[in-house]
């Protein structure tokens, strides 16, 4: 799976990781229903951490299609609401 998040690049993850990526996605999920500001900036720092981690960067030139397209590290919590379908970041 080829994640891209905005600003910074796309990485290659193993479809092993969807699960560690998708419970992360969830609690972002109930941080923005909650509106809990903190909250969603813990875990999408996690989020993007663990894709960082256990991802391969690609190449700079390299371009390939993104399943997933994550925000940037800076992100409010508004502009994360107005990119997300009610399925989150992580299709399910």
């Amino acid at each position: 799976m080829i994640v891209r998040i905005m600003g910074e690049g796309q990485w290659e993850l193993a479809d092993s990781h969807f699960a560690e990526l998708n419970k992360l996605d969830d609690e972002l999920l109930a941080e923005m229903e909650n509106g809990d500001e903190d909250g969603f900036h813990r875990t999408l720092a996690a989020l993007l951490d663990a894709v960082r981690r256990l991802g391969e960067p690609l190449a700079d030139d390299a371009l390939e299609p993104s399943e997933l397209i994550l925000p940037s590290p800076d992100a409010s919590l508004e502009e994360v609401r107005e990119m997300l379908s009610d399925d989150g970041l992580i299709p399910g």
